[in-house]
């Protein structure tokens, strides 16, 4: 049965609490897999895919490896060889797809409807049991149960923000643009870029239920527009990267209530910089030291260093990704590599992380894909 709720402030709380959580399946070969999610209204008709050996750099084309409308957004199951993938049209769909480790090809298992309008994100939570939704178009999140083959089950919650923000054109109403979980699975954050809030749930993975955090979310600054969220590897810190105003806030977390405190907002621009822009991805280097933010309009990916005292930010550099409209990026989970995604020159930049400065030189290696939104790595076999 789905549940549908209207969010309210003043929300009961209620803890729970889980066991040790599945460790990610190693790779075999030290490969992984690279999926590239796209709009498909130019050269696309759906997800690409690469051979990634982070060893020596290369790269394998596997091709178009699933036809599919605008899978904007795309994630992995942290333990099997499973995909899901948005549909990001005005009748949004969550999809399914069986991974051949071998190959990378995708075998669909199903597709549901997403519980709104324009999907954007998808999140495996980290028991494996349940998929999560954030429906930008209408605002709205959702959690999904798999079932034992992997394919999605309907809605088990679904949640519809309320409210406006700031500003009259982009935040007339609620714009839930990411979703992702805590580190021990408790809770589930969403960034609302129509309300200026960061909204937490608590989750329970059993049922697969969302409920109203106390207290139910975090502002940012008045028009700011939170996008994507990530939590840093200690679980002490997470950050929000702001699409409207060009900023990152930084946030102590305490764990046990699911409390979020503001402790920074700082630009990801260059000083002096006075032309249009707004930004996308925000990502934490698997080593928890420096953080990295896309620019679209710069066109960079913007750098820094994280303290690792405090959780503050400094800002290091302003890389060109040597495109234009960077929406999104993957940095490799061995932490050697960035993956900036040029949604508007149909093309993927990758970057050489420098391990004790952050910094992002070019390797020379340029992927042709058409409008890439999205890069998503898994172990290959």
């Amino acid at each position: 049965m789905t549940i549908t709720r209207r969010l309210f402030p003043l929300a009961l709380s209620l803890s729970l609490f889980l066991p040790a959580l599945p460790a990610q399946k190693k790779s075999g070969t030290g490969d992984y897999l690279v999926y590239i999610g796209t709009y498909t209204r130019g050269k696309s008709k759906g997800i690409h895919a690469w051979r990634f050996q982070p060893s020596s750099g290369t790269l394998t084309p596997l091709g178009l490896v699933a036809e599919t409308s605008n899978p904007s957004f795309v994630n992995l199951h942290p333990t099997r060889p499973l995909l899901y993938a948005v549909g990001e049209d005005k009748g949004g769909v969550v999809s399914a797809y069986s991974i051949d480790r071998k190959t990378g090809k995708l075998s669909p298992l199903n597709k549901v409807g997403s519980g709104g309008g324009g999907p954007c994100y998808v999140v495996v939570d980290r028991s494996g049991k349940n998929v999560l939704v954030a429906n930008y178009g209408t605002g709205s999140v959702a959690a999904f149960p798999l079932k034992a083959d992997g394919s999605l089950a309907e809605a088990s919650s679904v949640i519809q923000h309320a409210g406006s923000g700031a500003d009259p054109k982009r935040q007339q109403g609620p714009h839930a643009h990411s979703i992702n979980m805590s580190p021990d699975n408790r809770f589930a954050v969403a960034a609302d870029l129509g309300l200026d809030q960061v909204l937490v749930y608590r989750f329970d993975p059993a049922k697969g239920s969302l409920e109203p955090n106390s207290p139910p979310f975090t502002k940012v600054n008045g028009g700011a527009g939170p996008r994507h969220f990530f939590f840093h590897p200690t679980g002490r810190y997470a950050y929000v990267i702001n699409e409207m105003q060009s900023t990152v806030t930084a946030f102590s977390y305490d764990a046990k209530p699911g409390v979020l405190k503001e402790l920074q907002t700082t630009s990801t621009l260059p000083p002096g910089f006075s032309g249009n822009n707004s930004t996308a991805e925000v990502q934490v280097h698997p080593s928890g030291k420096f953080l990295y933010g896309s620019n679209r309009g710069h066109d960079s990916i913007a750098v820094f260093t994280i303290d690792p005292a405090k959780g503050t930010l400094t800002l290091v550099e302003n890389t060109p990704t040597q495109g234009r409209v960077p929406r999104n990026f993957g940095i490799d989970p061995t932490g050697g590599y960035l993956f900036a995604a040029n949604q508007n020159t149909d093309n993927i930049v990758v970057f050489r992380i420098d391990q004790k400065t952050g910094r992002l030189t070019p390797t020379g290696q340029v992927l042709e894909v058409g409008s890439p939104v999205c890069v998503k790595f898994t172990p290959a076999d």
